[in-house]
């Protein structure tokens, strides 16, 4: 039951509550050169889609630790968790610097990946660890993308995005040293695909 509620906080929170960072938002001491009306369009819609990995990445870790048995593991998953929070953090308050807003439908992103984490934690946590890793470094491959394709006057927006990815990988090795299993190329290729989706919707709605 205590687990139960501590999932549904996390929800409630991710969802309706304003993220705190434990950690500085990342800057770099850069002229600040206004952005066009294009180029902060374009921000906002990626910084946008990021936000949404952040609501999808509390999801994930909160479902995992949920269902895992094995005490030091869900304590990995949630130390995970709230690392993400600073992400989390740090993409709402560059939205909003933006004058963008998150996307209408996080409602509906954060239980699809609740339900995907509860997916995988019940087929063991080996497989939950591979799914994590797996998850990490497609998260880490569409950041480097980010950070191509934003503006090159976006400063805030780039620093975010690059200690982002820095973080992710580390997710991602930080599994793989646990005992993640390698998931089979037919799995890796449908969570690209679903996140095709996600991230082409979350740009605009």
């Amino acid at each position: 039951m205590d687990a139960l509620i501590k999932a549904a906080d996390s929800a409630l929170r991710t969802l309706f509550a304003t993220p705190h960072a434990s950690h500085a938002c990342p800057t770099v001491p850069e002229t600040h050169v206004p952005l066009t009306d294009d180029e902060r369009r374009l921000s906002v819609g990626l910084m946008r889609v990021n936000h949404v990995g952040e609501v999808c990445a509390q999801a994930l870790y909160t479902a995992q630790a949920l269902t895992t048995p094995n005490a030091a593991l869900r304590r990995h998953f949630e130390k995970a968790c709230a690392e993400e929070t600073d992400h989390l953090a740090w993409t709402a308050e560059r939205l909003q610097a933006l004058g963008g807003r998150p996307s209408l439908l996080n409602p509906l992103w954060y239980a699809g990946a609740f339900g995907l984490g509860l997916l995988a934690g019940r087929m063991g946590d080996r497989i939950s660890l591979g799914f994590v890793e797996e998850t990490e470094q497609q998260v880490g491959a569409h950041l480097q993308g980010h950070l191509h394709t934003l503006p090159q006057n976006d400063h805030a927006s780039r620093a975010i995005v690059a200690q982002m990815q820095k973080d992710e990988l580390r997710h991602a090795n930080a599994a793989k040293s646990a005992g993640g299993a390698d998931l089979p190329a037919p799995a890796k290729a449908l969570m690209r695909a679903a996140a095709k989706v996600m991230t082409t919707v979350a740009h605009r709605i």
